[in-house]
Formats: C-alpha cells, structure tokens, sequence
C-alpha cells in the first residue's frame, strides 16, 4: 500500500477523531439502538433505523481512520527548505486581481480550503510543486485557468 503523507497536526487530528469515534460516539449509538429495540416492531421503527444507519456510518468512518493512521507517513515542514513541496507554506498572489492568499500543502485527510490547508492533490497545488518564490504558475482549476506569482515560501 502507498503511504499518505500528512503533517504532525493532521495525525493528530486523524487520532483524536478516532478516539472519539470508539469511546463516545460508538458506546452512545448502541445505547440508543437497544433504546429502539425496546420501542417493539422493529420493521416500522424509525428510531432504530436512524440509530442503525448512524452506527453504520460511525463503523466505516473507523474502519477509513484506521486505514489512514496505518498508513501515515509523518512529514515535519520544520526541517524541510527549498523550492515548494509538502508542507511548504505558500502565499500566492493572483496574477490578474493582486489579491494574496496563504496555503499550506497537506496531505488529502487533513486538507481543508477554508482553513488555508491544500490537498497535495490539488490542481493547484500540484503546480506548485517545485516552484521558487518570484515564479510564475499556471493552473487550470475547475473555475478555468488561474495565474499566481509565488511570493514566499515558509517551512515551520
């Protein structure tokens, strides 16, 4: 299997959700699936439907942790430099309206847009992968073609 490359704070973050998972949300679940159980026809029982459905999701969302967790490979930015790669902080200026934007390339399990945290998977930053600061970069992204400057590039 290949591994996932993720950052120190998305690992943690995959853990905590785990640990979650197993000792509050599943021990909640099947209390209110023997609560159902006791409501009597389970054919027409809405409650225990919802319940079950509820615990299945919670078990295939432990079974995808697990897998992720299993397969980590741990990447410190801290003691990385260079051109851009993983874990690289990124601020970007777009080419046409001047605005910055600051990403950090994660790995897909901790990557969150709204939190300035880019999948390594990407468009963008899939061409940004080996760039400098002062480069120019073309990215074709589902809203249509993009062009950024690299401004700076961070590792902490």
């Amino acid at each position: 299997m290949e591994k996932i490359p993720m950052t120190r704070g998305g690992h943690t973050a995959l853990e905590t959700e785990l640990k979650h998972l197993k000792t509050v949300e599943r021990p909640a679940i099947i209390k209110a699936i023997a609560e159902a159980r006791e409501h009597g026809d389970l054919s027409e029982n809405a409650e225990y439907h919802s319940a079950k459905e509820k615990q299945s999701f919670i078990e295939g969302r432990v079974k995808e942790l697990e897998g992720a967790i299993s397969l980590a490979e741990v990447i410190d930015p801290a003691k990385l430099s260079g051109t851009i790669k993983f874990g690289a902080k990124v601020t970007l200026a777009d080419e046409d309206t001047d605005e910055e934007k600051t990403y950090q390339i994660v790995g897909e399990y901790e990557a969150n847009i709204e939190l300035g945290l880019l999948n390594i998977k990407s468009p963008i930053a899939r061409a940004l992968i080996g760039k400098d600061e002062g480069d120019s970069v073309e990215v074709r992204t589902p809203g249509g073609q993009r062009s950024y400057e690299v401004l700076k590039i961070v590792y902490a």
